[in-house]
């Protein structure tokens, strides 16, 4: 997965979120990055997306039971990574 995949899925972990939303809370995601990232988690079955028939047009996305599920075992290295990030750079 990539890094861009594991900040999507953090995001998603806070609940669902429009386009808009995923854009502004990934800093630095480009909108081409993000579309093909969202793409891709949503063919592996991780994010689901769901597209409302209204103007202008209202999509949202979120966690499938198992994305919650890969998510319930990837946030304790998250945050050992957080915990740790400051002396794994500083040994580089």
């Amino acid at each position: 997965m990539s890094k861009w995949g594991v900040l999507v899925l953090l995001a998603l972990t806070d609940g669902t979120h429009r386009w808009g939303e995923l854009r502004r809370e990934v800093d630095g995601i480009s909108e081409k990055m993000l579309a093909s990232t969202l793409r891709t988690l949503e063919t592996d079955g991780i994010v689901s997306r769901t597209s409302y028939p209204e103007v202008p047009p209202r999509v949202e996305y979120a966690l499938t039971e198992l994305g919650r599920e890969l998510m319930e075992h990837m946030l304790p290295l998250v945050q050992w990574v957080a915990l740790r990030a400051d002396g794994i750079v500083r040994e580089r």
